[in-house]
Parts: structure tokens; C-alpha cells; sequence
């Protein structure tokens, strides 16, 4: 039994359960979707080394959560195609000569309540059962410092290029949980709730949530910010959306092929 991409997106539709946003960035991104598949390779990022070990695999639907081409409303695919960057040149190449069909799923994932990422991402710190109810990504843990705290993340969920702003001394407990880029006012929003010690976000503007986090440290309004890389701090979110699609499509192999973590630090 065969079965095609588009196959495969509607029954996400269907499992997911949220109705669609007037303007959304999910859907398909490059190749037939209509052409049967071998194999879903589901990931965080598209990156080239992505794309080539889900070739590698037989796996040729490619669901990414995060754009093919460098930009979250893929304004800038034509202009790269224009230019004839060679980066956006050799991706594309790979991709039709490979025959891969990529399919964009971010809003929906993240729409659906309770968020997809969300709950990957705190299943794999051990945070699930420390939700504060009805206050969705934040978690009231065991008191630990800060320090501790941010080398739990890192272990939990392999980012080998945490940083963090803050006294690794200073105690906490309230956590509130932001995977991926949310931008300064939701950031900052929650660094500012007197109920909430620490924040744990993907990435964010160093001129902006950290020096935020910065000012509020010194003020003693909160114990830090934890910046875990925008890769590292959703790739759960993508396991667990792995793990559902595998009983959604049972006719061909269901993969999660992970995005590295590109960043390295040095010692000084």
C-alpha cells in the first residue's frame, strides 16, 4: 500500500485538530506532493546535512519545523534564486535531485493545545508533571541553583553551547519555558513576573532580552535568563511529533533525523 505526501499532511491536519491560520507558513516547500513516498524523515531544521541523511535513509518526505531556505515566510527564496547563491544553489540541487518533498509544519504544532514543542521539549527536562496549572510553560521544580539548572538543560537536551546571564549560585525553582524564538516582549513579559525566577528560551537578541536579563539581575528582579540555541531547545518538540506521525502513517518508516547543534565554545 502506498501512500503520498499529501496523504501524509492531511492526516497531520486531522491529528493535530487546529484549524488552520488565515496566513500560515505551513505547507509544502519544494517537490511533488502527490508523489508516493518511501519514508518521513521528521526534523527541526532542514539543514543540508539533514537533507542528506534522509536520502541516505530511503526517507523522501521530509517534515521540517523550521523554514528549507533561510526564512520563516520564505520572502527570501526568490531573491536567493535570482542572486545564484550558491548556498540556496547546492540545497536546491540536492533537493530535486534527491526527489525529496519538504513539508513546513510550525503553527499547527505549535497552535495545538497543549503546544507540541512545548511538551516535547519539557518531557525531555522532566518538567511534564511540574506544570503549574493554567499556566502553560511555566514549571514550579524542586529548588536547585542556577547554575545546576542550566547544566540540567544542556544535558537534557545536548546543547553544547548553553549560555546563560545570572549568579550560577542563585537559588530558583520557578521556570518559565520558551523554546525557539519568541522575541523580546514575550521574553520579557515573563523575566518580569515577580512568580518567575528564571527563563529558558532558544535564542533571543543580545540587545535586547539580554540586556534585559542583564538590568533585571542587577535589580534583583529575577535570577537570570538561560539561553539554550534555537535548534537545541526544540528538537524535542520535533521527537514527540516524530512519535505521534509513526502511528499515523503505518505504510512506510517514520524517522527522527536530528539537527546538530552547529555552535562550539573555547576555553578562556
Amino acid at each position: 500500500m502506498t501512500v503520498t505526501a499529501r496523504q501524509v499532511a492531511e492526516r497531520i491536519g486531522a491529528h493535530v485538530g487546529v484549524p488552520p491560520r488565515p496566513v500560515t507558513v505551513d505547507g509544502f516547500l519544494a517537490g511533488d506532493p502527490d508523489a508516493p513516498i518511501r519514508g518521513v524523515a521528521v526534523t527541526v531544521m532542514a539543514t543540508l546535512d539533514v537533507l542528506q541523511r534522509a536520502a541516505a535513509r530511503g526517507l523522501d518526505l521530509v517534515v521540517t519545523h523550521e523554514p528549507l531556505y533561510f526564512d520563516h515566510h520564505g520572502r527570501s527564496d526568490p531573491v536567493l534564486a535570482a542572486e545564484a547563491d550558491p548556498v540556496y544553489a547546492a540545497k536546491s540541487a540536492f533537493v530535486a535531485e534527491h526527489g525529496l518533498v519538504v513539508l513546513h509544519q510550525h503553527d499547527a504544532w505549535h497552535d495545538r493545545r497543549p503546544d507540541g514543542i512545548l511538551t516535547g521539549t519539557a518531557r525531555a527536562l522532566g518538567w511534564l508533571d511540574a506544570e503549574r496549572a493554567g499556566d502553560p510553560g511555566v514549571y514550579d521544580l524542586p529548588p536547585t541553583t542556577l547554575g545546576e539548572l542550566a547544566a540540567h538543560v544542556a544535558r537534557s537536551l545536548d546543547a553544547r553551547a548553553l549560555r546563560y546571564v545570572g549568579d550560577p549560585g542563585a537559588p530558583v525553582s520557578a521556570v518559565g519555558l520558551q523554546p525557539g524564538f519568541l522575541g523580546f516582549e514575550k521574553n520579557r513579559h515573563l523575566l518580569a513576573r515577580p512568580d518567575v525566577d528564571v527563563i529558558v528560551i532558544g535564542e533571543g537578541h543580545e540587545w535586547e532580552t539580554g540586556e534585559y536579563a542583564a538590568d533585571a539581575v542587577t535589580a534583583g528582579v529575577c535570577a537570570g535568563v538561560v539561553v539554550v540555541g534555537h535548534t537545541p531547545s526544540e528538537q524535542e518538540g520535533m521527537a514527540e511529533y516524530a512519535r505521534r506521525l509513526t502511528d499515523l502513517v503505518p505504510e512506510v518508516p517514520v524517522e527522527l533525523v536530528a539537527a546538530a547543534d552547529h555552535y562550539r565554545t573555547v576555553s578562556v
